[in-house]
């Protein structure tokens, strides 16, 4: 895969990278702002998301009804998503089509309308996903775990937001999140596909390069205190299925750190995919704690997650557990496993099957056009497009005293919290401390 790009920033500060690709006639056009859930406050969380669905709600120059007709005539898709850190919108579409995405854009970027009627048959549609959300069990069990986890970060919120803000927040509480935040000097635009590099530039700039920069306010986060003692909690609600899940610290990922626990965590769980288009493809069932807890049918499934975030954030260990096993069962499975990672260093060969495992998954999440115009911005956002560059590289360096570095500096018990998620008619959420309290 040729990694080579055009970076350059206009300037209103937007960021533009361009990557040809000559393989088929399309072209993908993201467009990356630094907003999320992590730039929100009590009162307002659930603000980035909400923004974004008000994003498809039309402009002047493009109203509602026909932002989709248009995409879909010329043959192209469109979607948008809100994470943590960032919200991005992107388009699809075959090469000769790609203008009506420029023009979009550049218009949303600047002429959304927030129509107090659209805000307010917004406010029932996230206010019914969020009721269905609390319908998951995973769901319930993972805002909770992720709230204990952070009593000073943003991170503590979840990204739908909290339903008491989702009721009580105001059209001008959602505009001059767009205005404060939806800015080309906050953006990154990534363009890659079947197009003359130079003709593109061109094209951006006469449809970008006027648009007004905003008044950024760079906020200092608040540091998270370290965790003195395991936390457990339990959450019971419907169903009847029971789930633990494991919070661990986990380090930013353009910490050098991020590489060696990418290993640790294929080689524990199964490889994470990092993007949200190429999540599969590759088994789990070579990881430890697959051989430990399904096989021995302690649990029906593990899985594993490692988020690339700005600030640091958690390491998830989800397991449904086997009908016929308990909790403490499969609690004490686990922390054997963990131990083993602490105290005996792994072998070339099983560190060498992990980096494989992780790389593989890493390249089903890389290959086609979409995808990379996905990386080139996603990169952006907690790093650099240099860290997507250097990936595999990184991954290769790791060593098995670095993994058993990384199990013996964040998989302790001290610092983790484990949610229990139990079905009962009871919907009440329980706090205790565990064993190491």
């Amino acid at each position: 895969m040729n990694n080579s790009i055009t970076k350059v920033q206009l300037s209103n500060g937007l960021t533009v990278l361009l990557k040809e690709i000559h393989t088929a006639p399309i072209v993908s056009h993201w467009i990356w702002y630094r907003v999320g859930s992590r730039n929100e406050q009590p009162g307002i969380t659930g603000a980035s998301h909400w923004v974004e669905h008000m994003q498809f709600k039309g402009t002047k120059q493009f109203p509602a009804g026909v932002l989709d007709k248009a995409i879909s005539r010329e043959g192209g898709t469109w979607n948008a998503f809100t994470y943590l850190d960032w919200t991005t919108f992107f388009e699809t579409m075959p090469a000769d089509k790609i203008d009506l995405a420029l023009r979009l854009e550049a218009d949303r970027m600047v002429g959304s309308q927030f129509n107090p009627n659209e805000v307010s048959s917004e406010r029932t549609v996230i206010i019914s996903e969020r009721e269905g959300n609390e319908n998951e069990p995973l769901f319930r069990l993972g805002e909770v775990v992720q709230a204990e986890a952070f009593s000073q970060h943003p991170y503590r919120h979840e990204i739908i937001g909290e339903m008491a803000d989702l009721r009580s927040m105001q059209r001008d509480d959602l505009y001059q999140h767009y205005r404060r935040h939806y800015v080309p000097n906050n953006a990154v635009q990534a363009i890659a596909g079947d197009f003359d590099k130079e003709a593109m530039l061109r094209r951006v700039r006469e449809l970008y390069e006027g648009l007004q920069p905003g008044n950024l306010i760079h906020t200092q986060m608040p540091v998270e205190p370290l965790q003195d003692k395991e936390k457990r909690l339990v959450v019971n609600g419907p169903g009847e299925t029971t789930y633990l899940q494991f919070a661990y610290r986990a380090p930013a990922a353009s910490a050098e750190d991020f590489f060696p626990f990418t290993v640790l965590d294929s080689l524990l769980t199964g490889p994470t995919g990092l993007n949200m288009f190429g999540g599969g493809g590759v088994s789990n069932k070579t990881s430890r704690l697959y051989r430990a807890l399904v096989e021995r049918e302690l649990a029906i499934s593990v899985s594993g997650g490692l988020q690339a975030t700005i600030d640091p954030f958690l390491y998830d260990i989800t397991i449904t557990v086997h009908p016929r096993s308990s909790t403490d069962e499969v609690i004490s499975a686990v922390d054997r496993e963990i131990e083993k990672l602490q105290t005996e260093k792994v072998t070339e060969d099983e560190v060498k099957r992990a980096t494989k495992q992780a790389r593989a998954m890493f390249a089903y999440g890389s290959e086609n056009i979409t995808n990379q115009a996905f990386w080139m911005g996603y990169s952006e956002m907690f790093a650099t497009y240099d860290w997507f560059v250097r990936y595999i590289e990184q991954l290769a360096r790791v060593r098995p005293e670095d993994v058993q570095r990384i199990a013996q500096n964040y998989l302790k018990p001290i610092s983790r919290i484990i949610g229990t998620y139990l079905p009962d008619k009871s919907t009440e959420a329980s706090h205790a401390d565990g064993p190491n309290a």
